[in-house]
Order: C-alpha cells, then sequence, then structure tokens
C-alpha cells in the first residue's frame, strides 16, 4: 500500500479535509471585528486619559503657583507680604555685602486711617488701601518692592540707591501720592503718611533689625507733625522705650483717675469780659509729674485711647461747667478740643448727647474746636454731622485756621460759628507784614461769612491791640491767661476779671 492509500485510508471516505477551518467563516469574522472595536476604544480611552492627565497636570501647577502667590502675597492688594519681603531683604543683603552698595527700608503707616475705617466702614477701608497700594506702586522701580506689612501699615524695599538722600526722595513722592485726594463710593477722603527709614549697613545689618529702626523713625515722625518721614537716628531708640513706658502707663490712667482739665479763658477785645473758656486736658503723671498734651494725645491717637480719653474730656468739662451755674456763677461756654477719631467715630454724636443729659448741661453753652484737617476729610459725612450738632444748639469752631485746607465755599457750606485762628500767624505781629496781612485777611474773611474770629496765642499787648485795630472778635493767650486749674478758675469768673491794658 503506497503511503498516500495509508493516508486516504486513515480517513473516513468524503472527510479527508474536515480539520481545516475556513477562515473567513460568519463567526471568524465577527470575532475579529469585536477584537478591532475593543482596540480602538481602549486606544480612545488611552488618548482621553493621557488628555485629562495632562490637563490635571496643568490644573495642578496652576494651582501650585496659586499657592505660592497666596503663601507670598497679601490677599486685599495683591502687594507682596512679610514673608516674600523678608526673602528679598535678605537677597538685598546678600547683593550690597558683594557690592558694598546701601539700600534703603521705608517703613509707612497711614496717619488716621482708623477714624476712616471705623465712620465709613470697612468696605470703604479696604478701597482705600487698594488706592495707597496702587500709588506707592507708581512712586519706585520694577527692582523696588512694596509690602503691605498687615493694617494701614506699608514696607518699601529699595534696593538701588547711591545716597541716603535717595531714598529721601521716594519718600516725599510717596507722600505727595498718598496725600490726593482718593474717589472712593462718592467720597472724596483725604489722608497722609508717616514714614521712617532706615539704610544698610548703618542702620542695621539683618532683615529684623532694619524694619524695627525703620519703624522706630517712623513714629519719630508722626510725632514731628505726621505727613512727613525721618531718618532713623540712635537716640530714637531710647525715645521708642519711653514712648512703651507712657503707652503702658496711659493705658491705667483713666482707671486711676489721673487726669485733670485745665482751663484757658477767651476774652472779648472790646469789653474784656471772659466770653469763653477752653478745657484743656493734663496728666497728673504719678512719677513724671503734670503732663502737657503734646507729651500723650498723639499716643493715645495711635493706639485708640483718644476715644475714652476724649469722652472723659467731653464729661468732665461739661459737668464742671454745670456745677459752677449751679454755684450761682455767670455761665460762659465751655469749649473743648474734638480729635479726627472722635468726631469720626459712629457714635460720637449719641454720646455727646448722652453727655449733655448727664450733666444737665444745655447745648448752647458748649462749644466744639475742630481742626481744618479733621473738617475737610470728607466733606460729605462732615457737613451732616455738624449739621447735626448745630440743630442741637452746640457751637462749632474751626481751629487753627489758616494751616489747613481753608475753603471759603467749604466755610459757606458748614454751620460753622467761630473761627479761631492759629498762634503761629500772631506770634510775629504786629512786626512781621506778612503775617500781620495774613491775619487781617483772615478777619475779614470771618466778618464775610458773619463768623465769630479769635486769635489763639495773644502774648503781648501789641498783638492785642493790633488785633482790636482789625476788628478780631475775641482773643486768648498768656497775655490774658496762663491755663489754670479749676480751683483758680471758680474765683476768677467771681472776681469779674479784667485784663490788662493793651487799648490805644
Amino acid at each position: 500500500m503506497s503511503g498516500s492509500d495509508r493516508n486516504n485510508a486513515s480517513l473516513p471516505d468524503g472527510k479527508e479535509h474536515a480539520h481545516v477551518k475556513d477562515t473567513h467563516s460568519p463567526e471568524r469574522l465577527q470575532t475579529a471585528g469585536d477584537q478591532l472595536t475593543r482596540l480602538q476604544e481602549a486606544n480612545a480611552n488611552l488618548v482621553i486619559a493621557t488628555i485629562e492627565a495632562r490637563k490635571l497636570a496643568e490644573q495642578l501647577q496652576m494651582a501650585q503657583v496659586e499657592l505660592d502667590h497666596l503663601a507670598h502675597h497679601d490677599t486685599l492688594t495683591h502687594l507682596p507680604n512679610l514673608i516674600l519681603l523678608y526673602d528679598r531683604l535678605a537677597q538685598a543683603i546678600s547683593v550690597a555685602q558683594r557690592t558694598g552698595k546701601p539700600f534703603a527700608v521705608l517703613f509707612m503707616d497711614l496717619d488716621a486711617f482708623k477714624h476712616i475705617n471705623d465712620s465709613l466702614g470697612h468696605g470703604v477701608g479696604d478701597q482705600l488701601l487698594l488706592s495707597v497700594g496702587k500709588r506707592l506702586l507708581g512712586c519706585v522701580r520694577q527692582s523696588d518692592t512694596i509690602c503691605r506689612k498687615g493694617g494701614d501699615e506699608f514696607v518699601a524695599l529699595l534696593t538701588d540707591i547711591n545716597h541716603p538722600e535717595d531714598a529721601a526722595l521716594s519718600a516725599q513722592k510717596m507722600l505727595a501720592a498718598i496725600a490726593r485726594p482718593h474717589h472712593i463710593e462718592e467720597h472724596d477722603l483725604h489722608v497722609s503718611a508717616s514714614i521712617g527709614i532706615s539704610i544698610y549697613p548703618d542702620d542695621g545689618r539683618d532683615t529684623e533689625t532694619l524694619i524695627k529702626q525703620a519703624d522706630t523713625a517712623m513714629y519719630h515722625a508722626k510725632g514731628q507733625g505726621r505727613n512727613t518721614y525721618a531718618f532713623f537716628e540712635q537716640e530714637m531708640t531710647e525715645r521708642a522705650v519711653a514712648r512703651q513706658a507712657t503707652e503702658a502707663s496711659l493705658r491705667l490712667a483713666l482707671d486711676r483717675q489721673e487726669f485733670v482739665l485745665h482751663y484757658q479763658p477767651k476774652f472779648d477785645l472790646h469789653s474784656g469780659a471772659i466770653v469763653g473758656i477752653e478745657a484743656l486736658v493734663r496728666w497728673q503723671h504719678p512719677q513724671r509729674g503734670l503732663l502737657a498734651p503734646a507729651d500723650f494725645v498723639p499716643i493715645a491717637e495711635d493706639n485708640g485711647l483718644i476715644l475714652p480719653l476724649g469722652r472723659w474730656v467731653l464729661y468732665e468739662a461739661c459737668r464742671q461747667a454745670q456745677a459752677r451755674q449751679d454755684m450761682g456763677l455767670p455761665p460762659v461756654i465751655i469749649c473743648v478740643n474734638t480729635s479726627a477719631l472722635e468726631f469720626r467715630d459712629s457714635d460720637f454724636v449719641a454720646s455727646l448727647r448722652e453727655v449733655l443729659e448727664e450733666t444737665r448741661l444745655k447745648p448752647c453753652y458748649l462749644g466744639l474746636e475742630l481742626t481744618e484737617t479733621v473738617l475737610m476729610r470728607d466733606v460729605r459725612s462732615t457737613d451732616s454731622a455738624l449739621h447735626e450738632l448745630s440743630d442741637l444748639g452746640i457751637r462749632l469752631a474751626v481751629d487753627d485756621v489758616g494751616t489747613g485746607y481753608s475753603s471759603l465755599s467749604y466755610l459757606r457750606r458748614f454751620p460753622i460759628d467761630t473761627l479761631k485762628m492759629d498762634s503761629s500767624f500772631i506770634q510775629s505781629i504786629p512786626q512781621n507784614a506778612d503775617d500781620a496781612a495774613l491775619v487781617s485777611a483772615m478777619i475779614s474773611m470771618g466778618k464775610s461769612l458773619k463768623q465769630h474770629v479769635i486769635a489763639e496765642g495773644v502774648e503781648t499787648a501789641e498783638q492785642a491791640a493790633f488785633l482790636l485795630d482789625q476788628h478780631c472778635d475775641s482773643a486768648q493767650g498768656f497775655f490774658f491767661a496762663r491755663p489754670m486749674a479749676a480751683e483758680a478758675l471758680t474765683p476768677l469768673l467771681k472776681s469779674g476779671f479784667s485784663v490788662p491794658h493793651y487799648r490805644h
């Protein structure tokens, strides 16, 4: 039997090729199609997953950048915060050590920002901080840093200066930029700043010291009248320590009843009669003796203690005035100085009403003295508050006329009773022709507005005579009477005190 016969013999008839499958069968084609579909779906899912992974990576990167920005920038102004400032200060120190070039740190604090925040709301305060931040950025180069330290405090790092005078020029630019009116929610807000300057390496060789010394210099600038700048000097540290001690004692002084009122009479220049009394606060310090307002009022304004202190002065002045009337003494107007923080406080008018009710003093015997700067901070709200006070019958006086924002239009608009000329204009009259002309013009302005005009700081008979010749209504000063304790005022009022001779 041949080989082919043997092979054929092993298979049943007609079944020789049954073991060979047909690759083109419908079942096989269906299986291949399913596999291809699954492969395409898997590939599509892989592409989608890759795209989503890339998007997720981008989102994570963006989130990381945003987190890094939030960690190093102020959330309100988006300016660098202290963390970023310290980092850039460290870099500046490293560069300065290699190059030998100085750099400057400027520490600035807005003057009387708190009263704007309290009276107009935090929303307006935040917008003001944003406006200030933008203006500060416009005063420096891209290589410099403007940081918001917190609250109303800002720090500037000027990395490329040749002389300290360069920092002074930058400070002047910043002060001028901040002082321009800020138009916020229909308010024209006027704000100023005090700036302290420290220079590397003279004032410090590390970040903490440089910022601390600039902060110390800033407080010195505030003490110099605000809206100015000051370079750090070593003796400022001693004054800063003394200031801290004063502030700590000041917080306890009200509870310990260490404050007293002194009074300075105001005299009619034509009749010589006492027409008013100004209440002046003094601090009977247990160790330092009797302190004048200049020694503690600026500190009280900075830390907010001026509000309880001002309320005490107002209450005590009204109480003592009513007590003198109860004794049978003729009633005279008691005048009280009102700070910006007090006047802008939302409860000021209500608190004043309570004081008058508790002390029984009639409103017509109370006068409030406010500076031009206070009145012009926010004209709209000032106008409303002044009319409310005037409607009560309280006398209103503009203090330190000639040193601030004198404007005939606003003086006409406000219900002002009295213009009080600043003593700086009185000191050199009648010898100084320029000051004499200014005083004469201010008196004429007051007369044209039908307002009472008073001169403060009168120290000589010549000054009193000149004011009388110019038809000034009244005056106060050492020539007439020095500030005195309440015990000395009572007999003075009883006696019908006669002023020294000054008439021609």
